[in-house]
């Protein structure tokens, strides 16, 4: 049994977690542990207090106890808004702080871009202008080339989460462009895991969301390579990039 620890901030979209887990069908077990949200707000000072060291440290011993091998701040937008340095920082100190291998959702689009060996995305995001453009900021420098942004004014994590299949469906294919090799959806808030397979099939390439990337981040951190085509191409390549 490989446990993978995730701190998931506030009560948005964590049920595609257990449904991950399900379609993973394998000995793999997916422990979450929500972090306190003071303001539910897509703005970069509300997205950097939610993301601060010692928010995440309060629930990392409850992680630690259950057992977790590694630990993902599943948060895109708490991440990428400290951009690339600082998100390297915040990593870096949470994974000091569990003494476990530790990544975030934001590294984590970043190396499942790099897995899929692709070199341009276009990126779907429920976020507003300014937040959506950090994203794309981020991505390039992890040196993923950026073909477009399509951003939705979305102002809470609440909102996103009332989002359903018809919301995410338009959202990707506004978002595609001809030229991208895979279309990005961050936004832990929403919901995408029943998706992901189906979304692939419409456009036609590989779809990344965030929840589907930060599971596949914690197994990577474990060193687990798991076959689970419903979760889309990024589960059916082996072996798993190692950065």
């Amino acid at each position: 049994m490989t446990a993978l620890g995730f701190l998931y901030p506030g009560h948005f979209a964590e049920d595609d977690y257990p449904r991950i887990e399900q379609l993973l069908g394998s000995d793999i077990r997916v422990d979450l542990v929500h972090t306190e949200l003071d303001e539910d707000a897509h703005r970069v000072d509300a997205l950097r207090r939610m993301g601060a060291a010692e928010r995440l440290a309060e629930g990392v011993q409850q992680l630690r106890l259950a057992g977790a091998e590694a630990v993902v701040w599943a948060s895109t937008s708490g991440g990428f808004v400290y951009g690339w340095e600082g998100a390297q920082d915040q990593v870096r100190t949470l994974a000091r702080t569990a003494g476990l291998p530790a990544s975030s959702t934001s590294f984590a689009f970043v190396h499942a871009v790099r897995e899929l060996q692709a070199r341009r995305v276009a990126v779907g995001a429920t976020y507003p202008a300014d937040v959506a453009a950090l994203f794309a900021d981020f991505l390039r420098a992890g040196g993923v080339e950026v073909a477009g942004v399509h951003d939705s004014g979305v102002m809470t994590a609440a909102e996103a989460a009332e989002w359903g299949e018809a919301e995410v469906f338009a959202l990707a294919r506004v978002a595609d462009r001809p030229d991208a090799e895979a279309v990005l959806l961050p936004d832990n808030a929403l919901r995408t895991a029943a998706y992901v397979a189906a979304l692939e099939k419409e456009l036609g390439k590989p779809v990344l969301t965030a929840n589907q990337v930060s599971v596949w981040e914690g197994l990577r951190l474990a060193d687990r390579r798991v076959n689970a085509p419903e979760l889309g191409t990024l589960f059916t390549r082996e072996p798993l990039v190692q950065v």
